[in-house]
């Protein structure tokens, strides 16, 4: 007998079914796991309300986009920054931090990343504190998912960029 459990996801309005062929298979942990992930936003944006429930989150790698929502490519970039989120769901957390609110400052230099380095990605293991950046003109599905993929590979292109800090930067 196949049973379907449905959860009506109020965040994005819709209905969502977890499908399992023996309903004995399904125990306290997977359903909410189940919950727990289906209940959250694609993306979710950062501020003080919502920065707890992000760390208590038992998904263990977060992903931030660094963008000023006020700027013009933001209706386009969020779009496709939801597009790439549900390619990972329920394996890394997707957030938006809003680098045009002065508090998001902190975030910002944790990373340690200038405003001239905007927009930006910046993936966070919670576990272990291993993160890196990337900065880009544009954001994509692409780069998303490249980016995402590389670090849950184990590839950190921020170990290598001490030797990039060692060489002058001109400026155009």
């Amino acid at each position: 007998v196949n049973e379907t459990y449905q959860l009506a996801n109020q965040v994005d309005n819709k209905q969502l079914d977890l499908e399992s062929e023996d309903t004995e298979s399904i125990d306290a942990t997977k359903l909410s796991r189940f919950i727990e992930i289906n209940s959250l936003h694609l993306v979710t944006e950062y501020n003080p309300v919502t920065v707890i429930g992000l760390f208590n989150s038992m998904i263990q790698i977060h992903l931030l986009l660094i963008m000023n929502k006020a700027s013009p490519e933001y209706e386009e970039s969020i779009l496709r920054y939801q597009k790439a989120a549900k390619l990972f769901q329920g394996k890394i957390l997707f957030i938006l931090v809003d680098s045009g609110v002065k508090e998001n400052g902190k975030v910002i230099s944790f990373f340690k990343l200038k405003a001239s380095q905007l927009p930006a990605l910046a993936i966070y293991q919670t576990l272990d504190d291993e993160w890196d950046t990337l900065t880009m003109a544009e954001v994509s599905v692409e780069h998303v998912k490249n980016f995402c993929d590389g670090f849950l590979e184990g590839k950190r292109p921020r170990e290598n960029h001490e030797s990039e800090d060692k060489t002058p930067k001109v400026e155009l």
